[in-house]
């Protein structure tokens, strides 16, 4: 209903929704100390709400990758050769078409996939989708998004700020330190995640991959040291071993 909604508004010009396209030109500004960040509100939801959507679909991506649909490498390779192909293929055939003209430069744009109007999509149709095609869709969606992210970080934009990017690698090798010792302090995680989105936001490549990148160190799995994660892991194992016994034989 929302995308309804918006698409009646940018598509009118009648009451209220002629004021609509000047909503997003609105600027918004945000201090921390001596950081400002001035942007317009379109760019705010670009960079900022699609980072935070990128992370969340980025850890359900990690969770399928780790011990769900996409667990196995033959499994993986699927929504990965697909996504490949979703951006060459496209990609080749706008360069082919408008290879003698001015427009031929534009050959990344039809690259992207609509990640969040294709989730919303299948997240109205419920349980009608099977939980198989919501990992593929998703892990294809998500694949596709960073190759166009990362072809316009190299292609498109004017200039990438090395003092920036190497400050974010820095903060990523933390976040990554962190977990491999073990921190399972959630609140630490985003702090850091943060300072990597704001020093990617300012190095001029695209916010999201932030969100993406985060969700890679941020940990899945709890310790077995924890009583409490050993206690469920038993009791996992103990319901297990109840259904394989009084499973009937064939």
């Amino acid at each position: 209903m929302s995308s309804v909604s918006a698409l009646a508004l940018a598509n009118s010009n009648v009451g209220i929704a002629r004021y609509f396209p000047q909503v997003w030109d609105s600027v918004l500004a945000v201090s921390v100390g001596s950081m400002v960040l001035t942007k317009s509100l379109s760019h705010w939801i670009n960079d900022g709400l699609m980072a935070l959507f990128f992370l969340i679909v980025g850890l359900e991506i990690k969770r399928e990758v780790l011990e769900g649909e996409l667990s196995s490498v033959r499994q993986a390779m699927l929504p990965l050769v697909a996504a490949l192909g979703g951006m060459v293929i496209p990609a080749g055939l706008f360069w082919l078409i408008n290879r003698h003209s001015p427009t031929a430069g534009g050959w990344g744009i039809p690259m992207a996939t609509d990640i969040a109007f294709a989730l919303a999509i299948v997240t109205l149709l419920g349980d009608r989708v099977p939980l198989a095609l919501k990992v593929f869709l998703t892990a294809l969606a998500i694949v596709d998004d960073l190759g166009a992210v990362l072809v316009i970080a190299f292609f498109y934009t004017p200039a990438i700020d090395i003092r920036y990017m190497l400050g974010a690698s820095g903060v990523w090798l933390m976040l990554l330190l962190l977990n491999r010792l073990g921190v399972r302090m959630l609140s630490i995680y985003l702090m850091l995640g943060f300072v990597l989105w704001y020093l990617t936001l300012k190095s001029g490549i695209h916010a999201t991959l932030a969100g993406v990148l985060l969700a890679m160190v941020i940990p899945f799995r709890t310790r077995l040291t924890d009583p409490d994660a050993v206690q469920l892991q038993l009791g996992t194992m103990q319901r297990r071993i109840q259904t394989n016994t009084m499973a009937p034989a064939t």
